[in-house]
């Protein structure tokens, strides 16, 4: 043993199960102890019911309880803090007796901010802090091309992901045979999760929506998608097939392994399933965007393509009336008002429609990408910078391996592909049920008689188009015709 005390700090990594610090704590330490910091400095930014505090909250309630059963002591458990994450875990280290902190590496920029701070709120105290990999397979500069730079296109590196992956790469790590060396609690922290309201928010309707949480709920959503995996290349792209895991939140907060999905997927792949193929490219493109943002850390703020900087979007008045419209589901699309309407009444948005809905805001509206970037960063409920950031670049064409800029989805023939029968719009926008089918996905072409026949009023009952999409298209072209008069670098 390295350590007679160590600390292990959770933070995207809610769960006991593979989990690569309290591994490595276990590993180290005679004894060791759990803490998680609900941090003020991320909070305080956040709307007062955000079913992502809800989700963590229930997550860690779930955690508490795994981490008593695995050590087989009453008084074992998570200690959860409120405050500034450097101050409470240095104090929490300090007040412990710990000569050491483990926690896995996090890749937002603001994140190593604090993690620099946490550092060196340590160091003062004497006190050692190691951060280990855990939540993707491979990180920062582990893939290069063989010029020695990071992939900034996302087959090569899909290819050289592929050609790195090995049984090394995914194997797990089992807590159970170390699980003596955690620690009970000293009985001033022996103390419950606490509640929402003592963080200062309330509820949301996580609960009613069930949505299934903590190591328990991604492990139930991991069963139930196995079954249908090999049909995931089929059914990934059609919101109203239950075609996804739907483990994307999961992922986000660490209450499933990464490396335990990707050696399920790899596997079947290997034994010719199309769908977990599938599946398992798009495991890979997670790692890819975590990679882009480490390497290119500017993308967290401005165009991957510095060149796509110069394109000048709506501003004004008017821009902020065409954003509140996509914002709130009435741009007088269906399936793009569907879209924001799931996106705002679950924090959950299809990947199809993210890429529908984001090409909109972009190319029909002529919206700065980071406009939506930002308002998916409050409302998506598995919101990680890295992946927002890449898909609103990608439908922007401003970033790695994107869309061409002249490729403009048509909101109308996606909804006819993809929602066919307008089972998801009549779900999220009730008011056009009744409509029939050949004109659901474009109402403005349906005669007053069909209309009225089915109550529905357009500027009334639903928004008319808020733009003519063939007009938009034609101003889209015209907008990013500066980017051809850039020579990049």
């Amino acid at each position: 043993m390295q350590f007679d005390t160590g600390v292990v700090w959770f933070r995207r990594d809610l769960r006991t199960d593979d989990n690569t610090a309290l591994w490595s704590a276990l590993k180290s330490c005679k004894k060791v102890y759990c803490v998680f910091v609900f941090d003020q400095e991320i909070l305080n930014g956040l709307p007062r019911q955000d079913r992502r505090v809800e989700f963590i909250r229930e997550s860690l309630v779930g955690l508490d309880e795994d981490l008593r059963a695995l050590s087989g002591k009453p008084g074992a458990g998570i200690i959860a803090r409120h405050g500034a994450g450097y101050e409470e875990v240095a104090r929490s280290a300090q007040e412990l007796g710990a000569q050491v902190v483990f926690a896995a590496h996090d890749y937002e920029p603001q994140a190593i901010a604090r993690d620099i701070k946490v550092r060196g709120a340590l160091a003062e105290l004497g006190i050692s802090f190691h951060t280990v990999k855990d939540q993707v397979i491979f990180e920062g500069r582990e893939l290069l091309t063989k010029t020695g730079t990071p992939y900034g296109v996302f087959t090569p590196y899909k290819n050289a992901w592929l050609a790195r992956l090995n049984d090394a790469c995914l194997k797990t790590h089992d807590v159970a045979p170390l699980s003596g060396a955690l620690a009970e609690r000293p009985v001033s922290m022996r103390r419950g999760v606490m509640t929402l309201a003592e963080l200062g928010f309330a509820q949301t309707n996580l609960l009613e929506l069930k949505i299934p949480t903590g190591s328990a709920g991604a492990s139930e959503l991991f069963s139930t998608f196995f079954d249908r995996m090999d049909r995931y290349d089929e059914t990934r792209n059609f919101p109203s097939v239950k075609g996804p895991s739907y483990l994307g939140v999961h992922l986000r907060f660490g209450t499933v392994s990464i490396r335990k999905l990707v050696a399920t997927a790899w596997q079947r792949t290997l034994h010719g399933s199309a769908g977990a193929t599938v599946w398992l490219s798009e495991l890979i493109w997670r790692d890819f965007y975590f990679q882009i943002l480490a390497n290119f850390p500017n993308v967290a703020h401005s165009a991957y393509k510095p060149e796509y900087g110069a394109i000048q979007w709506e501003t004004g008045e008017h821009a902020r009336k065409l954003f509140k419209a996509w914002c709130e589901g009435c741009t007088g699309y269906p399936l793009v008002d569907a879209a924001m309407a799931q996106l705002n009444q679950t924090g959950y948005m299809h990947n199809r429609l993210r890429m529908v809905a984001g090409s909109f805001l972009v190319k029909d509206l002529g919206i700065n990408w980071q406009w939506g970037e930002k308002y998916f960063a409050e409302k998506l409920n598995d919101f990680d910078l890295s992946a927002n950031n890449g898909g609103w670049q990608w439908v922007s064409s401003s970033g790695c391996d994107a869309q061409p800029y002249f490729r403009i989805f048509n909101p109308v023939s996606q909804s006819e592909k993809f929602d066919a029968d307008g089972k998801f719009i009549r779900r999220y926008l009730p008011q056009l049920a009744k409509l029939p089918t050949k004109v659901l996905h474009a109402p403005w072409q349906a005669s007053t008689e069909v209309l009225a026949a089915c109550g529905v009023t357009l500027g009334k009952t639903y928004p008319e188009p808020v733009v003519s999409h063939e007009e938009a298209r034609a101003l889209t072209l015209q907008r990013y015709a500066v980017v051809k008069k850039i020579k990049p670098g």
